[in-house]
């Protein structure tokens, strides 16, 4: 499963999985197990807004600090995503 980054955000790795790739760009967060259970899911639009699909175990807190990186940092998570998928941004 790729991570985005080898360090974890608010506790949580960011990663996404091989056969996630067929979605548009997204970024699920998760414990050391990096399994969908419990994981959070975050659909990421071309602007580094997110759009919540699934919380899992993760709080408030937790979820807007994991968006808030994830606008800072989307140029480069998309970089790594479109290198294993021709899927763009979500689109609303």
């Amino acid at each position: 499963m790729p991570k985005y980054y080898d360090f974890k955000v608010y506790g949580y790795y960011l990663y996404f999985t091989s056969h996630c790739i067929i979605e548009c760009m997204h970024v699920h967060a998760s414990d050391s197990k990096l399994t969908e259970a419990g994981s959070a899911k975050f659909f990421v639009k071309s602007n580094g807004d997110s759009v919540l699909q699934n919380r899992g175990v993760l709080t408030d807190r937790e979820i807007h600090g994991i968006q808030a990186f994830i606008k800072e940092n989307y140029k480069e998570m998309y970089l790594k995503w479109s290198s294993l998928s021709d899927e763009g941004f979500y689109r609303s």
